[in-house]
């Protein structure tokens, strides 16, 4: 695997590998199973996989969230090595902001706006502004992300549409822990007792009752529900544990 820190040095390497087919898998990093799943999906795919690890500021609604969020770099090169994956990309702020934040992707509709939109105002123009900057720069024939996130699944797909981009925006299904939990980076900060009742989070969501009837069961389960709600064929959830937020779908029969 090839660590690639500085811009320059990855321009000259996509020069060399232009007539290949290359799939990107963009990671904010503290890799799992569920990003190595996207891995294994582009190395089916492609002659080359390329992943960027940054831990995108921009996205961010509270600083500390930023500042906190786990930070295992080591780590997810040892994963990467194992993996085989070709490229790892880590680019710095000043390199992926070079004139600050003045320039944004935003959507204004209700896909947007509402749901994650709401709750997390500001997230959704961080996310795609960075997404866009780093499908300009890898130029992938294909990029993978997971359904959990799948509001955001469907900004990206719309941007690369509305913005004219060629590569393909590959949706992967949502990988889960045994238990029914998806994977997320997060979830290692929930304390064994919150682990153990977010299991409980899953099972509900996937039940055939209304909406008021899950936010109900939910929240007699110790929950705080932001929202749940059933759009673009799914129903969307999100709950805090604590000071731990999950968010998690469902395909709607």
């Amino acid at each position: 695997m090839n660590s690639v820190t500085n811009l320059t040095d990855w321009r000259n390497i996509r020069k060399k590998i232009q007539h290949a087919s290359i799939g990107f898998v963009h990671t904010m990093g503290h890799l799992h199973a569920g990003h190595l799943s996207l891995c294994s999906r582009s190395q089916q795919e492609n002659d080359v996989t390329v992943v960027a690890i940054f831990i995108n500021p921009t996205q961010f609604n509270q600083t500390a969230d930023f500042v906190n969020y786990p930070r295992t770099l080591q780590t997810d090169k040892e994963l990467l090595l194992r993996q085989k994956i070709d490229y790892l990309l880590l680019l710095d702020k000043q390199t992926v902001y070079p004139s600050d934040y003045h320039i944004q992707v935003l959507e204004k509709t209700e896909l947007g706006q509402t749901l994650e939109g709401q709750f997390r105002p500001g997230h959704f123009a961080g996310m795609l502004t960075v997404v866009l900057k780093y499908l300009n720069i890898v130029k992938p024939t294909r990029s993978y992300y997971g359904e959990k996130d799948y509001q955001q699944l469907l900004l990206i797909q719309k941007m690369a549409r509305a913005l004219f981009l060629e590569t393909k925006i590959v949706a992967c299904a949502t990988v889960r822990a045994e238990d029914g939990l998806a994977l997320s980076s997060r979830n290692s900060l929930l304390t064994v007792a919150q682990r153990k009742k977010a299991r409980f989070f899953p099972a509900i969501l996937q039940k055939t009752q209304s909406q008021e009837a899950t936010v109900k069961e939910l929240e007699a389960m110790g929950f705080k529900v932001d929202y749940i709600a059933d759009h673009w064929g799914r129903r969307l959830a999100a709950v805090w544990l604590n000071e731990i937020r999950l968010i998690d779908n469902r395909k709607i029969e």
